[in-house]
């Protein structure tokens, strides 16, 4: 799943840590919701899209995979 978690945290100006304190998780995690390698908890994703005044569509992109298409 791709995701704009790190374009909309420059927007704002922050840095990872800042950010990462004001969702109440580490700078790791940050890091690795912005690089793909981990997704979030849907009750994260909501927090994240209400911190940036957001949808979790405008944030979270879901890109269906080969397995997951329909035939």
């Amino acid at each position: 799943m791709k995701n704009k978690v790190e374009e909309f945290r420059k927007e704002m100006g922050l840095n990872q840590e800042e950010f990462a304190k004001k969702i109440k998780v580490s700078r790791q995690t940050v890091s690795s919701i912005e690089t793909g390698k981990y997704n979030p908890s849907l009750e994260l994703a909501f927090l994240i899209a209400d911190f940036f005044n957001k949808t979790i569509e405008d944030i979270f992109i879901y890109e269906r995979g080969k397995s997951n298409e329909k035939k």
